[in-house]
Order: C-alpha cells, then structure tokens, then sequence
C-alpha cells in the first residue's frame, strides 16, 4: 500500500481513528481534566497526523499519537494552568466498553475505589499507568512517550501497582502478606 491513494489514506484514517479515538480522549482528558479539551487535543492529534507521512509514522503509530496527544494535552494544561477532575459522568461518558448491566454497579464501584487510589499516587506513576492500562502501550512505546527508560517505566508500574494493593487490601480489611 502506498498511501498516495487518497480512498487508501481515507481508509487508514478511519481505521486510526476508529481504534485510538477513545484511547487518546481518555489519556487527554487524564491530562486536561476537562473531557470537551481532551476531545479537541485528540481532535488535533488526528489533524496532525493527517499531515504526516505515513510511512514515516506507521511503524510506530501508537507511540507517535500518545507522544502528539501528551504534548498538545499538556500545552493546553499549561495554557489553563488549572486541572479539574472528571467528574462520574463525564469519565462515564468517555468510557469505551461498559460492563454488562447486572454487573454494573459493583464494577463501577471497584473501579472507583481503584482510580481514587490510582489520583493518590505521584504524578509520573499516574501517567505510566495510563498509558499501560488504558491506552494499552507497551513499556517500550511508554518509554518512548515518557522519555523515560524502559527501566524506570517498569519500575514505576511495579511501585505503583503494590501501592494500591496494599492500600486497595487495607481499605478492604484484608490483611498484609508476609
């Protein structure tokens, strides 16, 4: 495929846009805080990829959007020099993929005890977070949108996710491993 065809390009496109579109806003909207400034930062990431070769950003497109994404998301964030948390319906409102409604509640519930302790930790274990589990990057694809080492990103997953454990099995009243 050449990607000079513009049907070809129109059809990349859409399937680009079909699979990060939900991704980027959520990691935008992390960022902004304001879901409306997180669609308009992906909104603009995809402008900007429509002015890219192809060629030259395919082999690492996931990396190349995050990177666009986080910059843009973190200008604006700078730029408004205030974060406000999303509220339920505007997280709910973003989301992608609900559970089934008979479980709705109690997973709504878990997972609001998870994100609340996910905001408790430091602002770069946050972000690595983000990007593994919701935007579902690699360590090297985080590395790269971080600019942190493959090292560093996995070690801050691994301090992150035994912080909220521990503090997800305190608040639950399960008691400490040994």
């Amino acid at each position: 495929m050449t990607g000079d065809d513009p049907s070809e390009k129109r059809e990349w496109m859409r399937s680009v846009l079909d699979r990060f579109e939900g991704p980027l806003v959520r990691y935008a909207a992390q960022i902004t805080g304001d879901l409306e400034r997180a669609r308009d930062v992906a909104q603009d990431t995809f402008v900007r990829l429509c002015a890219e070769d192809r060629a030259r950003v395919e082999p690492h497109l996931a990396e190349w959007l995050f990177t666009v994404c986080r910059n843009r998301a973190l200008d604006v964030r700078r730029k408004e020099s205030r974060m406000t948390p999303l509220d339920d319906e505007q997280l709910a409102a973003c989301a992608s993929d609900d559970p089934p409604p008979s479980a709705a509640a109690e997973q709504r519930e878990e997972t609001n005890q998870v994100l609340q302790l996910i905001e408790q930790l430091p602002e770069n274990q946050r972000e690595v977070v983000r990007l593994k589990f919701q935007a579902g990057l690699s360590y090297k694809e985080i590395s790269q949108v971080t600019k942190l080492s493959v090292g560093n990103v996995g070690f801050l997953l691994h301090t992150a996710l035994k912080t909220v454990r521990q503090r997800l099995r305190a608040e639950n009243g399960v008691p400490q491993k040994a």
